[in-house]
């Protein structure tokens, strides 16, 4: 009996039809790369000056996927790296317009670290970090 009911908890309640397809066509991978597009046109619109000179002295680009909206941002030195971490709250209440649950992806320059990920939402928990 437990199991007729975890098999009736996992069973779509949509109809097929409504249901996402199996597979991502190509037709689906270019609509969300014009979406990120737009996305991060608006975003960089919507920066103030100083944001987008520091944007402009790193390779950046906005991906959606299923989850969240993540930025990502690499940096060319160590010292754009500085620049844009202490801009991390800035950049991030911007973002925050377009997504709630969107993420920045900062990269440090080439074999200079790792890659670190925070949520926006998260962002006034590490302030501290950012000062």
């Amino acid at each position: 009996m437990l199991f007729n009911t975890v098999a009736a908890m996992n069973k779509p309640s949509l109809p097929p039809d409504d249901l996402p397809p199996s597979q991502v066509t190509y037709l689906d991978e270019m609509l969300l790369q014009d979406l990120d597009e737009v996305i991060g046109k608006y975003f960089y619109a919507n920066c103030n000056r100083i944001i987008k000179v520091l944007l402009s002295n790193c390779q950046w680009c906005i991906q959606t996927n299923s989850r969240a909206l993540v930025l990502i941002i690499m940096c060319p030195d160590r010292e754009m790296y500085w620049h844009i971490c202490n801009a991390i709250p800035d950049i991030a209440k911007n973002l925050k317009q377009f997504s709630p649950r969107a993420k920045i992806r900062l990269c440090p320059p080439p074999n200079q670290g790792a890659p670190w990920e925070i949520r926006v939402s998260e962002i006034t928990n590490y302030r501290h970090w950012f000062n």
